[in-house]
């Protein structure tokens, strides 16, 4: 069988990879430039940096599968968050409203074709309270993640409805990435 490459280092990809029966058999993170682009909105956004990351790692003869999770607040962009204060911010700006999480999925085959989808899911947090902020804070689970949440974690208590894919907000909506991989010609 011809090889598949994750071109992420995401432990939650892996995961949600082996939840449909794959294994990739290698695993190699794409290193590209993640900073939007002026006036760049949140769906080209995702699109562009899910097609960069599988074009930066993909070879002939392989499968190549990327993909990229934007949290979207409007035209907003919501960070990566990387410090608790980015964790904050981004729950304050949440609390209390919907929101979009996007996630894009390109696989490129061994011949170079190239396929993508984008996951748009709306999420609706209640509205929270500085106290459950803080304590959230606190987990450490925000830090390094899109719109400084996770979902499938202690967060998911905040969630009062979802509307799309679960598995995107997590970060690869599997019935896409499923579809894409079958599409070219990859079988399980």
């Amino acid at each position: 069988m011809t090889k598949l490459v994750l071109a992420s280092a995401s432990p939650r990809r892996r995961q949600l990879l082996g939840q449909i029966g794959i294994e990739p058999d290698r695993v190699q993170p794409a290193d590209i430039d993640e900073t939007p682009q002026p006036g760049e909105l949140p769906r080209v956004y995702a699109e562009r940096l899910g097609v960069e990351k599988a074009e930066a790692v993909h070879q002939p003869g392989q499968y190549t599968l990327a993909g990229d999770t934007v949290v979207a607040l409007g035209r907003r962009i919501l960070p990566k968050a990387e410090t608790d204060d980015e964790v904050r911010a981004c729950l304050e700006l949440v609390s209390g409203r919907a929101h979009h999480v996007l996630t894009s999925v390109c696989v490129i085959g061994p011949d170079g074709r190239l396929a993508k989808r984008l996951s748009d899911t709306r999420v609706t947090v209640k509205r929270l309270s500085t106290a459950e902020i803080e304590a959230y804070i606190r987990s450490e689970e925000g830090l390094g993640k899109a719109g400084g949440y996770a979902i499938q974690g202690l967060f998911g208590a905040h969630i009062k409805r979802i509307s799309g894919s679960y598995t995107g907000v997590m970060g690869l909506p599997v019935f896409e990435t499923q579809q894409l991989l079958n599409g070219l010609g990859y079988r399980l």
